[in-house]
């Protein structure tokens, strides 16, 4: 009796367990399309009362952080040195860890919105997979949980006047990036143990995009999907090979498709702007037979979309954002937020989290009405998209990490 009394009385005292805790290994979290199952983030929120946090960065980035348990890791430019730096922070403290010069390599060209620490790392909670430019080639390498090299292979050429910006995923055994570029590009497959090339396909149009892949199965096929490179395609991620193909709409892409188990949505680009929802399950060119909307009006070039029951939102640019039926394309409501957007659209607890340049953070409910339910200011600007974990969001300001919560006790 006295043993039970002690359990009872322990399980009163210690905090509760979130079941939905999940670490955000990549780009756009566990499922790489921007949805987090935390439903306990905080809506409105200012530095005073909501600041656990707040860590200085050297150099400039704008890649996203990334979260395994207890460490957050983040990748970093540094202008003086031409070093690419790799951190490892505390995520209850916000203390650095570790920072370790990975790559030191003359900076490349870029667009004045990107920067040259703009790909976003993943992790296994084994290993830690990073992707750089050096000089004319593609950089891929993978280190410990502790920073140390394990491997590093330069898989293709890469040449683009706007820089690079080409995000890792994990499928299985493999490494898998993106090497659209204005030459002979391709999409590479890497042994997670040791870097040596499993696949490699080809890309026919040769045209600068960095769209990071999603990977889903639907109907029983596992489907690497992305959009760039004057198409929509899909592969199978085991052997490289294409199932089916969109032609168009325009030539370059950088935002991500996300999916709602039923379509894919996509939104682009340059020198035309459109949005697609497209329907996955074909076979060949299905530029014909399997878009299911389009619209111009109102589409993002580089944040990328979030999809949220039947609802499919996007944040275009110059910031003017929609709600979209997403079986249909019905728009619900178009409205300008505060400045311009760069970083992706996140949700949680069913809310849409728009990040400004600015640091202004708007939480919007989707639905039929325009319904904004808290405008959040950083004091910050930011390019990268925010990460979450266990009720506590982390955004990268140009300057510094943060990491807020309902409330400022700690983790």
């Amino acid at each position: 009796m006295s043993r039970l009394l002690l359990v009872i009385i322990l399980i009163g005292v210690l905090p509760p367990i979130n079941a939905k805790t999940e670490n955000w290994p990549g780009w756009r979290g566990p499922r790489g399309d921007g949805s987090s199952l935390d439903t306990n983030i905080p809506v409105g929120w200012n530095l005073n009362e909501n600041l656990v946090w707040k860590t200085a960065l050297p150099g400039k980035g704008h890649a996203s952080p990334i979260i395994w348990g207890d460490r957050v890791f983040v990748v970093t430019a540094i202008e003086d040195s031409e070093q690419r730096a790799l951190l490892s922070i505390d995520r209850k403290t916000g203390r650095v860890v570790w920072q370790k010069d990975i790559l030191k390599s003359a900076f490349e060209r870029i667009h004045r919105l990107n920067s040259r620490a703009s790909s976003t790392p993943v992790t296994d909670g084994n290993s830690l997979y990073l992707s750089f430019l050096a000089g004319d080639e593609m950089w891929v390498a993978a280190f410990t949980m502790d920073g140390e090299l394990r491997w590093k292979h330069r898989p293709g050429q890469f040449s683009s006047k706007h820089g690079y910006c080409s995000s890792p995923i994990l499928w299985k055994d493999k490494v898998i990036i993106n090497g659209d570029h204005d030459g002979d590009a391709y999409i590479v497959a890497l042994n997670q143990k040791n870097g040596e090339t499993i696949w490699k396909t080809e890309r026919p149009n040769k045209t600068r995009s960095y769209c990071t892949p999603i990977i889903r199965n639907i109907d029983g096929r596992n489907q690497m999907i992305l959009s760039g490179s004057v198409s929509v395609a899909s592969y199978d991620p085991d052997s490289g090979k294409q199932h089916w193909v969109i032609d168009g709409p325009t030539d370059q892409f950088v935002a991500s498709l996300v999916y709602n188990e039923d379509l894919l949505f996509m939104t682009c680009g340059f020198p035309k702007r459109f949005m697609q929802a497209i329907d996955p399950r074909g076979f060949g060119n299905v530029t014909s037979t399997h878009i299911r909307w389009t619209t111009t009006k109102g589409c993002s070039y580089v944040p990328s979309p979030i999809a949220i029951g039947p609802y499919f939102l996007v944040v275009a640019d110059n910031g003017v954002a929609s709600c979209f039926v997403a079986k249909t394309g019905e728009r619900l409501w178009m409205e300008r937020l505060q400045g311009g957007h760069s970083a992706s659209i996140i949700s949680a607890n069913g809310l849409a989290y728009f990040l400004s340049d600015r640091g202004v953070m708007t939480v919007i409910k989707p639905g039929p009405k325009f319904e904004i339910l808290a405008e959040n200011e950083l004091g910050e600007a930011t390019s990268a998209s925010p990460a979450i974990y266990d009720g506590h969001l982390f955004l990268r300001g140009e300057e510094h990490l943060f990491c807020i919560a309902k409330n400022s006790r700690g983790i």
